[in-house]
């Protein structure tokens, strides 16, 4: 039976594929979206969502906006990276229905408590909306499963020589998050930055002549042309999102280390995901940190899926 799937996205370039992914994965039950800011505000963020699963003809997963930290402003390098729309400039009609009422929050708490150890719960943007729903319910902690994209443990950071690009945007709701949920797992730049697509790989997209092809290829040229200018010595783009959401559906894709983990959230390490050294003893240990990847199954199933997706939307 396939595991049910709530993905917390700020739809830019890789949090499109992570929704393409998860739409495409038998083993996972995408049951809603919630949507946080980041590469976009929450209200882009939405209608990019919205749309995406619009073109893959998926109306029936429901949509919810969470919270957006006071103050926030969309950095440069993020719309440098993931275009103004947060798509790669990539156009797509608005999608007929609406946002949910419901708060992203309250659908998480709801979920957690509805559906138990079927459930889990892949951001794949700041920890904001997931560390509300620990603060606003006493058993969210507990029981919720959670593989997150963020953070670094052996490897730099990508907006600071420490900081993640997501835990960066709330290092103290990410450290609420680390420090207080029992189950979670951390797929950082340590794994993500080894999984890596190329124009070889959209040509095949492109050349389905398809509306879902089309749209993956151009959104993914932009990011891959981007990567050449900001990380010019990886050769490719890094699958940050999709893999998260392919770690969900097969855990046996990444080595991970047991730990403790917290984030600092003062001074020039501010954001840095590291281990908690006050709990260096302790036995249980509430978090896994990815430190390898089977890159190659990964990106054939990566491939695999899109593309099949992909080939069953409208020809163009």
């Amino acid at each position: 039976m396939a595991r049910k799937l709530i993905l917390d996205v700020d739809t830019g370039i890789d949090d499109a594929l992570a929704i393409a992914y998860a739409l495409a994965s038998p083993e996972l039950e995408l049951i809603g979206v919630t949507c946080t800011y980041g590469n976009v505000e929450v209200s882009q963020a939405v209608r990019n969502s919205l749309a995406i699963l619009e073109l893959f003809g998926r109306t029936d997963v429901p949509v919810y906006a969470g919270p957006q930290r006071d103050g926030f402003e969309v950095m440069e390098i993020s719309q440098f990276i993931h275009g103004m729309n947060g798509i790669g400039e990539a156009e797509l009609y608005d999608a007929a229905r609406a946002v949910e009422p419901l708060s992203a929050v309250d659908f998480l708490v709801q979920s957690v408590h509805r559906y138990g150890d079927d459930l889990v719960i892949v951001p794949v943007g700041p920890l904001t909306t997931v560390a509300e729903a620990v603060s606003t319910d006493d058993h969210f902690a507990t029981r919720a499963h959670i593989v997150c994209m963020g953070g670094a443990l052996t490897v730099p950071g990508n907006v600071s020589p420490f900081a993640e690009a997501n835990i960066n945007q709330d290092p103290e709701g990410a450290d609420l998050v680390f420090r207080q949920c029992v189950d979670i797992t951390m797929i950082g730049l340590d794994v993500t930055l080894q999984t890596l697509l190329t124009t070889v790989e959209t040509k095949r997209w492109k050349d389905l002549e398809t509306a879902g092809g089309d749209f993956l290829a151009e959104a993914t040229n932009y990011y891959i042309k981007a990567y050449e200018t900001t990380a010019p010595h990886l050769g490719g783009c890094g699958l940050h999102d999709p893999l998260a959401v392919a770690v969900a559906a097969d855990p046996s894709l990444v080595e991970t280390l047991a730990i403790n983990l917290k984030v600092d959230t003062e001074g020039p390490s501010r954001g840095r995901t590291i281990a908690d050294e006050t709990c260096l003893n302790d036995p249980v240990k509430s978090a896994r940190v990815a430190v390898g990847v089977d890159a190659e199954r990964f990106l054939e199933e990566f491939m695999s899926r899109l593309t099949g997706l992909a080939r069953e939307t409208p020809v163009v």
